[in-house]
């Protein structure tokens, strides 16, 4: 224990005889013995000030100071006193309230969220649009310049042109701050929708006793030292000390990730079982040779006399007084003492842990590649123009060696503009407003197919994710155990969706038509009085039962079987002695006295038993039957017929139960016994207070039990989760179960989901945690559940495969997954079911807690994806054509003027760009997009496909243009206005048209596949057009044109056409006609065309379920062995008459060199062994089912 925990502290201004570190120190982890140096529940009790029976009184006055001292149960364990106040205390609060001075209040301190401003200076920071800035920035100037010092004139009227060269820099700086404006005001929007989200559920009532009196008061009201009520089904909202209650049991799940119940008990109860708990466990060490150390499961720390903190060994049934926020109360009531509120508690903590920045995303780190390779290969095109202009001025220099000096600087000046106006073309200015629009457009849908983004950026890195680790319960199922299967008596036999060729099953609907009515009745009294589930309201205010979960699904059960209400059950049969269950008999009972069906004033006790089917069916010696005959005659409404069970039934039973247990279904077995009399038998009875209990061998004493059936409990899976599942798997997304459940449940679901295939490893957390990482690394292509795990077995995992280079996806609901979930490159929370942290941790939330709309999320990510891929074919072809068009034409011409003028430029480069990257950008997405494999972050940003689609266009714009200038086709000058308009004209046709041939990025022809479905498309493609139209017959100086007549205009229109069919050539023709570009570059040939045609390129291998395993060094061994034994054996048959010898010894050799390779990198294992894993049943045959647990390895 830490020094500081236990040693009083000194601080004036804190009358409390603790501090809030020192009472967080009781929960993390729960610290029993810690306690006990507090003085127990009193202690704190005291020390807070406070009343454990009247609670707070809100007008107290605060007096006395309590020092540790005073209220301790072992003052050895005490050290001296501090003279240094403790640096937790919050003296500096701004209240005349010593408690809320010194403990804080219960608000989470705001989220230091980034005002708009600060978001948009955030995006102003991204390399394209600082890019974009440089060149706005010159080319203002540039303009400027040009239109005060350089001006123009019409060559047909001679009039002066209007100066508009300033326009393009100011285009370029509006459109930055409209990529700025409109992907902060996006991101402010989606934080503020969150915040909106959570505040309903963040402000509460709760119950509270203040001054004697029961009250509600609001979760932000509560302080420490108040006295809180919890019932079952409620969220715990703060940290403190059972005072007392009865039958309290806590879902810790959400908090700790301890999938099993928490009982709860009063301390002294709790500190009592400690030490007994304590003195068996040194008993038992003392009888063994070798100490067992730090063994998984414990829960409570311990302190030595030394002060030297350890972990003692505690059995999990073990109750504590530790009530933990964020935990929920499955069954019982109680009240509580609160000591840790705010960011003091557990649940406060943990929120304030999860408040980190977020990592770059693959697309992001893409662009940014690409950004800085425009920005250097546009600075190259400048730079070569530069130096071609000045080779040409400087050749002809005898021509300007007379001129003023202030000619000479214009010249030089025209030289510069024309190099600036390269460099400015050459970057794609609607590159960032196409990828934020694809954003913000998809993120806005994905709200309807329920997916919430809370992180733009998660959107398109969804597309490209490789994995999915995904939470079984609430997620996968349905988190609500529910009737599956069940027998009655022994032959009527019932399933929730039986196959239709088993006749011999019913519909688990058809059972009120099948089953006599007396039989329903009797199923019905015996599952609703042997309950302490009731009927409440979720969270939403929608009805459902609270209480165990079995329970509820016994209830829920009886529902659909049309019998009576269970509460006019439990009222007109009162219960005279209630048996909870115990680990120890496995079973429940409650006895109920009912009048006697035949003889009046006569009553009759019931004992109703549910509990393990195995153990229960032992104790009958009677069976319900069915038969319909005996059912003829009915004497009264519970008038069941029974007969004796014989070895049949017994075996029957039996089978079925094992038939139950491989689908990994909870079997609850249901009986019952009437007595005349009770306690049946007096001289086993005892005295309760004023209540006489019988022990519950009495009920089972003879066997005297008849059985009524056997239910099997499992909690279903959600619909559409084994397509979403097969889905995912087909868009060659690996998906992996990583639970809390036991290895046989948690295997069971993966199986029904279709995410546990055969070649699959399924491995328990502690096992996986104690791997070496080599050895994790090498069964991850493999791993598809885990189970038994922890919060930090979730974490181990997503940081592996990270490191692999996997793009991981993390969906979790609780508490605990609040790290795994910020560690993910893309974390999901559930919107229903979630607790707060893992919402504050994820990037999207499913609003529907549906697996299904994570398949929404990998289309609308990879939608985002294509879209910006589609721009970027469409954009570069702009701009190349763009550069390629302004180098020559400057060159050519004699007054270096370029055939695109600066305002035509805008026109496209702007403009235009602006809104093909709407248009693009707003394709919604298909199903095609799962028939294809995720990105990794290596694969190139600009495929090959896509390499060839732009060259090919560009090399198609510039031949026409070129053809168009100066071939003397048309009967026109270069520079005729005229011809110019035309060439204009042309050009936008081209980009037109081939906006159109951007829709695809792959080798499909469909260009108009799914275009009627974008409308934004087809009204900008017309809006364009529209455009164009006005521009030439109205632009005039301003843009340099001048009006054409209709032949000119359908030369335009049908060369740019052409784009259309050429595009279709274009994709016809193989890739692999091109991968000479890559003879030198295997691996640039690997990573654009794919294939192994060279040995030096590494492959991947793949096997059952899609897994990814990465080619290992000592495959090259495999085959060169293999190539060495086929040698050997060539040569040893041509020699075999005459050295049959030699033939033997190169086989030999050459087993020798590939054997020890096969077996240390079997392609079916993907296993690398250590030491402790050699023995035999360690390697498993592909097709079969690999199991590690912490108990074994070995085949299942």
């Amino acid at each position: 224990m830490r020094d500081a925990l236990t040693t009083p502290h000194s601080d004036p201004h804190n009358p409390f005889a603790f501090t809030p570190a020192q009472l967080s120190a009781l929960y993390d982890p729960k610290n029993l013995p810690l306690l006990h140096v507090f003085g127990g529940l009193d202690g704190v009790a005291k020390g807070l000030h406070a009343n454990v029976h009247s609670g707070l009184s809100p007008n107290m006055n605060i007096d006395s100071h309590i020092t540790l001292n005073d209220v301790t149960l072992d003052a050895s364990q005490l050290k001296e006193k501090s003279d240094i106040p403790p640096t937790e205390t919050i003296t500096e609060n701004e209240t005349d309230d010593p408690r809320t001075a010194i403990f804080g209040a219960n608000i989470l301190p705001d989220v230091k969220g980034k005002n708009i401003f600060q978001l948009m200076w955030m995006a102003f920071k991204d390399k394209t649009l600082i890019l974009l800035a440089v060149a706005a920035v010159v080319s203002l100037g540039i303009g400027l310049y040009e239109d005060i010092d350089v001006p123009e004139y019409d060559p047909i009227t001679g009039k002066r042109i209007a100066g508009v060269k300033w326009v393009e820099g100011v285009a370029i700086i509006v459109a930055i701050l409209l990529v700025v404006t409109v992907g902060s005001l996006n991101d402010f929007q989606k934080e503020k929708q969150f915040r909106k989200l959570n505040a309903k559920k963040e402000d509460r009532l709760v119950k509270a006793t203040r001054e004697n009196n029961t009250l509600l008061i609001s979760v932000y009201d509560i302080q420490v030292g108040d006295v809180l009520h919890l019932e079952p089904g409620d969220i715990v909202a703060v940290d403190g000390l059972f005072i007392e209650g009865h039958n309290v049991k806590c879902d810790e799940s959400a908090a700790t990730g301890e999938s099993d119940s928490v009982r709860k008990q009063s301390y002294e109860s709790c500190y009592r079982l400690y030490l007994e708990d304590q003195i068996e466990t040194k008993s038992k060490s003392d009888m063994l040779s070798v100490p067992n150390q730090n063994e998984h499961g414990s829960s409570i720390s311990s302190f030595s006399t030394s002060g030297q903190k350890q972990i003692v060994t505690s059995h999990k049934s073990l109750p504590d007084p530790f009530i933990l926020s964020g935990s929920k109360v499955l069954e019982g009531v109680c009240t509580y003492l609160v000591t840790g509120i705010g960011v003091n508690s557990y649940h406060g903590r943990t929120m304030m842990a999860m408040r980190t920045e977020n990592e770059v995303t693959p697309l992001q780190e893409k662009l940014n590649r690409l950004a800085s390779m425009i920005a250097k290969m546009g600075s190259a095109a400048g730079l070569l123009m530069l130096i071609v202009l000045f080779i040409r001025y400087f050749a002809a220099w005898s021509d300007h060696a007379g001129s003023p000096a202030a000619e000479i600087v214009r010249e030089v000046m025209a030289i510069l503009i024309v190099v600036v106006t390269i460099v400015v073309v050459a970057v794609p200015e609607g590159l960032p407003l196409a990828v934020t629009l694809a954003l913000a457009y998809a993120t806005q849908r994905m709200l309807k197919d329920n997916n919430l983004v809370r992180v733009l950026a998660a959107c398109e890195t969804m597309g490209n994710a490789t994995t999915v680790c995904s939470d079984k319960t609430g997620t996968l199922t349905q988190n609500k155990m529910t009737v599956v299967a069940g027998t009655l008596g022994s032959s009527f036999r019932f399933l929730q969706d039986p196959p239709a060729n088993r006749v011999d099953l019913a519909h688990i609907d058809q059972i009120a038509e099948k089953v006599p009515a007396p039989v329903i009745r009797m199923i019905s009294q015996a599952i609703s009085v042997n309950s302490n589930a009731f009927e409440g309201k979720d969270e939403n205010g929608n009805p459902c039962f609270i209480g165990n979960k079995t329970e509820t699904a016994l209830l829920q059960f009886c529902m659909g079987i049309g019998s009576e209400h269970y509460e006019k059950l439990r009222n007109e049969y009162p219960v005279v002695q209630l048996l909870p269950f115990s680990s120890d008999r496995k079973a429940m009972a409650s006895i109920i006295r009912i009048p006697h069906p035949t003889i009046p004033n006569k009553f009759i006790y019931r004992a109703h038993v549910k509990g393990a089917s195995e153990i229960l069916v032992e104790n009958c010696s009677k069976i319900l039957t069915l038969s319909a005959d005996k059912y003829a005659h009915i004497e009264h409404d519970y008038d069941i017929k029974s007969r004796h069970m014989t070895k049949e039934d017994y075996s029957r039973i039996e089978r079925i139960i094992q038939s139950y247990a491989t689908r990994s279904l909870r079997t609850i077995g249901i009986a019952y016994r009437d007595f005349e009399n009770w306690p049946p038998r007096g001289d086993h009875a005892t005295a309760v207070g004023e209540e006489i209990e019988a022990p519950y061998e009495d009920i089972i004493a003879e066997k005297g039990l008849t059985f009524l059936g056997v239910v099997g409990i499992q909690d279903p899976l959600r619909p559409g989760v084994a397509e979403a599942v097969k889905a995912c798997q087909k868009a060659g997304v690996f998906i992996r179960m990583v639970t809390g459940d036991n290895l046989v449940t948690a295997k069971s679901i993966a199986k029904q989901c279709g995410i546990y295939t055969p070649g699959g490893i399924v491995m328990e957390g502690p096992v996986f945690r104690s791997l070496p990482t080599s050895e994790m690394d090498a069964i991850l292509p493999r791993l598809q559940v885990l189970a038994r795990s922890s919060p930090e077995d979730k974490q181990i995992l997503v940081g592996r495969l990270k490191e692999l280079g996997e793009i991981v996806a993390v969906t979790g609901d609780g508490t605990n997954d609040g790290p795994a979930l910020k560690l993910a490159d893309v974390g999901f929370s559930m919107g229903i079911a979630g607790t707060e942290v893992a919402k504050e941790a994820s990037s999207i939330i499913l609003m529907d807690d549906n697996f299904a709309s994570i398949v929404k999320a990998i289309m609308w990510g990879r939608c985002v994806n294509d879209a910006v891929k589609k721009f970027l074919q469409f954009q570069i072809t702009v701009n190349i054509t763009a550069v390629f068009l302004t180098f020559l034409s400057s060159v050519v011409s004699s007054e270096q003027k370029s055939v695109l003028t600066a305002v035509q430029l805008l026109w496209v480069n702007l403009i235009m760009d602006t809104l093909a990257a709407l248009a693009l950008a707003t394709d919604p997405p298909t199903q095609e997009l799962l028939e294809r494999g995720p990105e990794s972050r290596s694969s190139p940003l600009i495929t090959f496909k896509m390499w060839k689609m732009i060259i090919g266009q560009a090399v198609f714009q510039i031949v026409v243009t070129i053809v168009l200038l100066y071939s003397n086709v048309l009967h026109y000058e270069s520079e005729d206005p005229i011809l110019q308009t035309i060439v204009f004209n042309t050009f936008v046709f081209c980009q037109l048209f081939n906006e159109i041939n951007c829709r695809r990025i792959d080798s499909h022809l469909n260009i108009f596949h799914n275009i009627i479905a974008n409308k934004f498309f087809i009204f900008i493609f017309f809006f364009c057009v529209g455009l164009q139209c006005i521009i030439i017959n109205f632009g005039g100086s301003a843009f340099q044109v001048v009006r054409v007549d209709g032949v000119a205009w359908a030369i335009s229109v049908v060369v740019g056409f052409l784009a259309i069919p050429i595009g279709v050539v274009i994709r016809l023709i193989p890739d692999e006609f091109f991968s000479f570009i890559f003879f030198f570059n295997p691996t640039a040939r690997q990573r654009y065309l794919g294939g192994n045609n060279n040995a030096d390129v590494f492959p991947s291998v793949y096997v059952a379920g899609n897994e990814r395993i990465a080619w290992n060094n000592a495959y090259n061994d495999v085959q060169q062995g293999l190539k060495t034994m086929k040698g050997s054996a060539t040569y040893s048959n041509k020699n075999a008459k005459r050295n049959s010898g030699d033939n033997k010894l190169s086989e030999g050799i050459g087993a020798s060199v590939i054997l020890p390779s096969m077996v240390a990198t079997a392609p079916s294992t993907g296993w690398v062994p250590s030491p402790q894993y050699t023995e035999a049943n360690t390697y498993e045959d592909d097709n079969q089912d690999t199991v590690m647990s912490s108990g074994s390895i070995g085949r299942h």
